[in-house]
């Protein structure tokens, strides 16, 4: 009996189980809870992910999960908030030249078009950054050289007409001034703390297809190129920096400026990914004398240095293989006054240690015109300390020697 019970037991379960298969297939919305098979089973708990708030233009977001430098999108790396901080102080120059037309002294030219076509006009476009509340820009001496008419465009679509305040070829560096209110201002980094493999922007107005930020980092420190300024130390990055690029502002994740783009290494005329700007504080030293007394004063002494190596030391029987080797001196010069000679090794000028040809320039270039200098020299067995009265370093046309 007991069995008998137990099959008929049994079979109605299976057929209980068959019918709420079925129904729950077929009509799963008859089943209490709406849940069906699959709601008895198992799975993923889905939730909702509620929309992020943009956060305004100037705020990022902080601590744990930001992004980098501060996105302002938990998780997502960008720079967007340093774009945002930096843009609006960059401007786009238009520089315009008067070019003489090389067939104006043609007589059949003449003939033709008349004497009214000897000269023509020709733009050049760059870049700027506007530094000082009062409407100082800095930007490069090559974008606006020679330029007759200066017209700048601030990114929010205000257009004005800039003066050249000065400018400063041995550095590469020119300041403007404009007449406008309200003017956003880029505020300077620390050069000091950059370090090579740190994050850069670069923003400018490229082929002049409008304002425009690439990123990449810093290649290297105090890079100069053959044949350049001895005053010049680049930043070299490998964010973008192409044609009208120049003049343009390179800054640090936060949005500060650390340079002026200024040139590139190229062999079409395109981006190769090694481009160089002027650090903000040459910049700053060079916009400050420019402002104060419309050019820049540097020292003089009138020698002709030489790099010394272990070698050199060695084959002319010096007793020190580190300094600056002296192979000529100006006659009556700020230096053969002071008994400088050729042959002297100079180990320090000032409170500045010699080590290079480029810590010499350096040094005199930094003392003022008419000061007295200490100079400390190794003369055969001795060391001597001999004072020199500072004389003003003369400004050099293109090719000429640069002395010290």
């Amino acid at each position: 009996m007991m069995r008998r019970l137990w099959l008929v037991f049994a079979q109605a379960v299976t057929v209980a189980l068959a019918l709420l298969f079925v129904v729950s297939t077929l009509k799963p919305q008859w089943l209490p809870g709406n849940q069906g098979v699959a709601g008895l089973l198992p799975g993923p708990t889905l939730v909702q992910v509620a929309p992020r708030s943009v956060p305004a233009s100037g705020t990022g977001a902080s601590g744990a999960g930001a992004g980098v430098a501060g996105s302002g999108q938990p998780g997502m790396a960008g720079y967007a908030t340093a774009a945002q901080r930096a843009t609006p102080a960059v401007v786009s120059v238009t520089a315009t030249r008067m070019a003489r037309n090389p067939h104006a002294d043609d007589p059949r030219y003449r003939f033709f078009f008349g004497d009214g076509r000897g000269n023509q006009q020709q733009l050049g476009l760059g870049s700027a950054v506007i530094v000082a509340p009062e409407g100082y820009l800095l930007t490069n001496h090559h974008v606006v050289d020679g330029a007759t008419d200066i017209e700048v465009q601030l990114a929010d679509g205000r257009s004005t007409r800039a003066r050249l305040i000065g400018s400063d070829p041995e550095t590469d560096i020119a300041v403007l001034k404009i007449d406008l209110d309200k003017l956003p201002v880029l505020a300077l980094g620390d050069v000091r703390s950059l370090q090579v493999g740190d994050v850069v922007l670069a923003i400018g107005n490229p082929f002049n297809v409008g304002q425009t930020v690439t990123a990449g980092i810093v290649s290297a420190l105090d890079r100069n190129q053959t044949g350049s300024s001895p005053f010049q130390n680049f930043i070299q990055t490998d964010a973008a920096i192409n044609p009208g690029n120049s003049g343009g502002a390179l800054v640090d994740v936060h949005g500060d400026l650390v340079g002026i783009n200024t040139a590139i290494f190229s062999r079409g005329g395109g981006n190769l990914g090694i481009g160089f700007a002027v650090p903000v504080d040459t910049a700053r030293q060079v916009m400050t004398a420019l402002i104060e007394g419309g050019n820049v004063k540097r020292g003089w002494i009138g020698v002709e240095p030489r790099e010394l190596n272990a070698e050199l030391a060695e084959s002319l029987a010096l007793k020190t293989s580190s300094g600056v080797l002296i192979t000529g001196v100006l006659q009556n010069g700020p230096a053969a006054q002071g008994g400088l000679r050729p042959g002297d090794v100079v180990v320090q000028v000032g409170e500045r240690p010699v080590s290079a040809v480029r810590d010499l320039f350096a040094g005199v270039a930094a003392l003022s015109p008419g000061s007295i200098a200490k100079v400390v020299v190794v003369r055969g067995d001795e060391r001597r300390t001999l004072e020199l009265k500072v004389g003003e370093r003369p400004t050099l046309r293109q090719g000429e020697s640069q002395g010290r």
